[in-house]
């Protein structure tokens, strides 16, 4: 497993009044963040494609990885070193027929679903969401106790998602997730402020 996965921050793109998906992600990896999954659901494969290609170019320059929402195609076509999928979005065990050995991750609501995902040879899952969050509508919130639960019958990596925040990063941890994926607290207001936050509260637990 490609170690930006453990321990580590995801940054999730997502709408902005002012800054482009571009310009998000290289505020977020001045701050430090290795790891940026572009999620743009509103723009045609073509724009999303350009945009995919952009992030590698940019990320590059950094060191830092770049993980694909829902398109293997594009993940492929980019170099991405992963691809996300959702539970309705291209079909696991065909994605890993076509991703060549790179990284595939699945969000999961549920231990079956975990379960599911890590059975048909996912190499990392999203959980979540883990608190209450308005960025995506993923049903009710699990909380840390699921989180503790679910770590004891999934070996593979899991990254919390759902509401994180600096303040809590300490306690999701502590339950066990590998990473985190956070896109509101880190596009509301400051964006390299909050990204640098998440990562010196990331460093202290580290220690």
């Amino acid at each position: 497993m490609k170690p930006f996965l453990i321990p580590g921050i995801c940054f999730i793109t997502g709408p902005h009044p002012q800054l482009a998906l571009a310009d998000q992600a290289k505020l977020v990896l001045k701050a430090g963040i290795k790891w940026v999954q572009l999620r743009d659901k509103e723009c045609t494969r073509e724009r999303l494609y350009c945009r995919a290609h952009r992030l590698r170019t940019l990320l590059d320059k950094y060191g830092a990885a770049l993980t694909i929402n829902d398109y293997p195609d594009i993940a492929l076509a980019v170099d991405a070193d992963s691809v996300h999928l959702g539970q309705d979005d291209f079909p696991l065990p065909d994605a890993k027929k076509i991703m060549g050995g790179k990284i595939i991750g699945v969000s999961t609501h549920s231990l079956e679903e975990a379960e599911a995902a890590e059975k048909d040879g996912a190499d990392y899952i999203g959980f979540g969401p883990i608190f209450e969050t308005k960025t995506k509508d993923a049903g009710k919130p699990k909380g840390i106790a699921q989180l503790k639960e679910l770590r004891k019958h999934i070996s593979i990596p899991t990254v919390a998602i759902g509401g994180i925040r600096a303040e809590n990063l300490k306690d999701i941890f502590k339950a066990g997730a590998d990473a985190v994926a956070v896109s509101g607290a880190i596009l509301e207001g400051d964006v390299f402020e909050n990204a640098k936050r998440f990562m010196e509260e990331l460093g202290r637990i580290k220690k």
